[in-house]
């Protein structure tokens, strides 16, 4: 083979440069197989060893971008190698540039793969708690974090090649500021989701009450919370505005109360009035469903036509079906009581007294 042949130039680069290159390429080319196969056959190995699954899933987020940049590095020897020419054209300062470019997206393919298991972390702390609310919370956690990875990558190659990034900021800024104008309810409605999550007013399943609004809470998502309402329709409340109300969360209610007012007829004795309200009393302390803790009898008022015997206890249970069986049982059951005693519920009336004049009078 004649050596001068070598020598001769072709672009003002000789064609021992163009197949050093190509070696370089190659040999990369090669690398990236080798050391796949390193990272399978000995590191992998390595990490199923340990207990937690982390090393094996940052090793997959790993895995290709290491391989791009093994490549990435024999494309930088070659370039090395052709010494490219600066005049009339800068080539070699763009072939740099592109290279800057790949690394940047080797690395935020690493850092994209990582933002999911991220999420899966995310998902697996969120799957230990009780509230379902922060289930909703580590999808649009791991989407965004993505979002921001891309558009961070994506300015930084723009950067790279040569791309004045300013104007792209500032248009995004003016763009930014558009868009935030024109979706300000939605935003609104996001952060207002993120209050709900992160203070856990409530869950779901749980029955609140909400100013007008009561019922039991079916879904938390982005924009609005769904309410299920006792006639069983569905009210859809845009977050800004719940997350801002005055919020009575009935489920969180450790024991519910019982509230009831007595009323004996005015005909009733000290002494039987003494025995209905210490017999009222023992029948609600020895109740099984009624906390004794919290039981209160009193005879309290001298009403317009009545006796009044104020009582108030709370049923062990929350569950408002169990509530009214329990406060049903109680009413019959001082029905019973009153009965044997003898005494009368009083109602309503009014005694009118007639004066007859006497002798003489007009």
């Amino acid at each position: 083979m004649d050596l001068a042949l070598l020598d001769q130039t072709l672009f003002d680069i000789t064609y021992r440069q163009y197949g050093l290159a190509l070696i370089a390429v190659l040999i990369a080319l090669v690398g990236k197989r080798l050391f796949a196969f390193l990272l399978t056959k000995l590191i992998e190995p390595l990490t199923r060893r340990t207990e937690s699954d982390l090393d094996d899933l940052l090793l997959d987020c790993i895995r290709k971008p290491l391989e791009l940049l093994v490549l990435i590095v024999g494309l930088f020897v070659a370039v090395q190698i052709l010494q490219l020419p600066t005049e009339p054209t800068d080539v070699r300062g763009g072939a740099y540039a592109l290279l800057r470019a790949l690394v940047t997206v080797a690395g935020g393919w690493a850092l994209f793969n990582m933002a999911g298991v991220f999420g899966q972390y995310l998902e697996a702390l969120s799957s230990k708690t009780e509230n379902d609310l922060d289930d909703h919370l580590v999808p649009f956690v791991r989407k965004s974090l993505r979002v921001f990875i891309v558009v961070l990558a994506a300015i930084m190659v723009f950067q790279n090649l040569g791309y004045s990034t300013s104007g792209l900021l500032a248009s995004l800024g003016i763009g930014g500021m558009a868009l935030a104008f024109a979706s300000k309810d939605a935003l609104s409605n996001i952060f207002g989701s993120l209050m709900i999550i992160f203070d856990r007013p409530f869950k779901l399943g749980d029955q609140v009450i909400a100013g007008s609004m009561e019922g039991t809470v079916e879904e938390v998502g982005f924009r609005s919370t769904k309410i299920r309402t006792p006639a069983k329709t569905l009210i859809s409340v845009p977050n800004s505005i719940i997350a801002n109300m005055p919020l009575d969360n009935v489920s969180r209610m450790p024991r519910r109360r019982i509230k009831l007012t007595v009323g004996l007829t005015y005909a009733t004795t000290p002494a039987k009035m003494r025995a209905a309200v210490a017999g009222i009393r023992t029948l609600l302390k020895s109740h099984p469903e009624i906390d004794p803790e919290t039981v209160q009898v009193n005879f309290t008022d001298f009403g317009a036509s009545s006796l009044d015997i104020a009582i108030t206890c709370f049923s062990v249970t929350t569950v408002l079906g169990e509530h009214l069986d329990v406060r049903e049982d109680i009413c019959l059951k001082i029905m019973d009581l009153l009965e044997e005693l003898g005494l009368q519920f009083a109602f309503p009336s009014r005694t009118v007294y007639l004066h007859q004049a006497g002798a003489g009078e007009p």
